[in-house]
């Protein structure tokens, strides 16, 4: 099953490291930042798995969930814990789903043949609170996740949810957007009053400042 942006994000239940869960239940209505590693007690996964942890505040203030997976144990999960903790001078306190039989990674195409038989790459699903999936991403198993950019993209996700604009290439919080050509000039001058430079009539852009 090929999983593509705009499907809902196949519902599941699961042991976890607090718990077992019932996906679509547990998102309870926030985004989530739904991940997968390749393997426990390995150096890249480490040093994502607390750098998640390390941004804790920042998906919060995003309503945005972390759900970490790999195909190990409850118990490897717990005990790799501390060491992710340790070396990285954090807490992690997001749970992590374990798929020892590989259902979950199968169902959203976490596992790359080409890359390895039984591993999970380092998929990243992030799913608005209808349980849409609205990007994904797939990084091989040598390379850790950008989490500039992940943030980067949730905030131009729900940017672009809550306004008629798009967000241009390298756009960071604060950059002009682009209005969508879905609206027309005299309703882009109603929603966007501070005005809007047009350079072609299908490129108009506007300075909203942190984001309305």
């Amino acid at each position: 099953m090929s999983l593509r942006i705009g499907d809902t994000a196949p519902d599941f239940e699961i042991d976890t490291t607090q718990g077992p869960i019932r996906f679509h239940d547990w998102a309870g209505g926030a985004w989530v930042f739904f991940f997968s590693h390749p393997a426990d007690f390995t150096p890249v996964c480490t040093t994502e798995m607390g750098r998640t942890a390390q941004l804790a505040p920042e998906f919060e203030k995003r309503n945005v969930k972390p759900l970490g997976l790999s195909t190990d144990s409850v118990e490897e999960h717990r005990a790799w814990i501390s060491d992710v903790e340790a070396t990285q001078h954090t807490t992690l306190k997001f749970p992590i789903v374990a798929d020892k039989d590989k259902a979950v990674a199968a169902f959203y195409g976490m596992i790359h043949p080409g890359e390895d038989d039984t591993a999970a790459v380092r998929s990243v699903f992030l799913i608005d609170p209808a349980m849409k999936i609205r990007l994904t991403m797939a990084y091989p198993m040598t390379i850790g996740r950008n989490f500039s950019e992940i943030l980067r993209a949730i905030d131009a996700l729900q940017l672009t949810d809550r306004m008629t604009v798009a967000c241009p290439a390298d756009w960071q919080p604060g950059d002009r957007v682009i209005i969508r050509n879905s609206l027309s000039d005299e309703k882009a001058k109603e929603q966007f009053p501070q005005g809007f430079e047009t350079l072609r009539p299908y490129l108009r852009l506007t300075d909203i400042g942190s984001g309305a």
